[in-house]
């Protein structure tokens, strides 16, 4: 069984599991309690009546303590796997598995938004979300593949696959502000096979005034409205002589 006693000291394969390291952890952990407790309040039920019992009478869960609820969302988010394997690695069955991610993902987001590091999720808001006192901010944009599982249909698979990564995936859209190194905004969830520029030419994003956009070749022929985009040229390769 998966628990945060047992990992917290195996710096590797934490990172791997959660997609944090240990003082990440620790510091998302300070804001997850408060989060927990606003949207679940101990004095009421699940289905927000007052509690008949006492709390912490009945039968002990096997995620009592936040640092597991917390470890359980992450593992979830950052391997997503069936939710039956979810329920060997955390010892749970496949309804409280179920149960325990829908009562944490929004515990989770909320969390990330006391901490400001929740990225944005409409276009036209982001050139408003940008808090930076740089007048020429410097933005990188970007496009992320997720792995994900092989659809049985024909047509899914060729939509989901990628030919880039040769793989089934979701890719999105996220925007990187420097120097902080944060993801300020996250784009809508599409099939592997659209083209990254395609993605950000339908998202309208709304940049802040004066951005200077870094891209890569993905975003050839990209050109919103801000200052200057950037694009990185690969360097010649040297042929040797025979």
């Amino acid at each position: 069984m998966v628990t945060y006693e047992t990992l917290q000291d195996n710096r590797r394969q934490f990172l791997a599991l959660t997609g944090l390291t240990a003082s990440e952890f620790q510091l998302l952990l300070t804001a997850f309690p408060q989060a927990y407790q606003n949207l679940h309040p101990t004095d009421q039920t699940v289905e927000g009546q007052p509690r008949q019992r006492t709390l912490g009478g009945g039968r002990r869960g096997q995620l009592p303590r936040y640092e597991d609820k917390l470890l359980f969302i992450l593992v979830y988010l950052k391997t997503y796997p069936l939710q039956a394997v979810m329920g060997e690695l955390f010892d749970l069955s496949q309804p409280r598995v179920n149960y325990w991610i829908h009562q944490l993902l929004p515990v989770l987001q909320k969390a990330l938004e006391n901490l400001g590091d929740r990225p944005e999720r409409k276009a036209s808001h982001f050139a408003h979300s940008q808090t930076s006192c740089e007048t020429h901010p410097r933005l990188i944009i970007d496009g992320t593949e997720r792995r994900r599982q092989r659809p049985k249909n024909a047509e899914k698979q060729a939509l989901y696959y990628s030919g880039k990564k040769k793989m089934h995936c979701d890719k999105n859209i996220v925007i990187v502000s420097l120097p902080r190194k944060g993801i300020d905004f996250l784009g809508r969830t599409c099939v592997g096979q659209t083209h990254d520029k395609k993605i950000a030419d339908t998202e309208g994003i709304a940049y802040p005034p004066g951005a200077i956009l870094y891209k890569d070749t993905g975003f050839q022929g990209y050109e919103p409205k801000v200052e200057e985009t950037r694009q990185a040229k690969k360097k010649a390769t040297r042929t040797r002589p025979h």
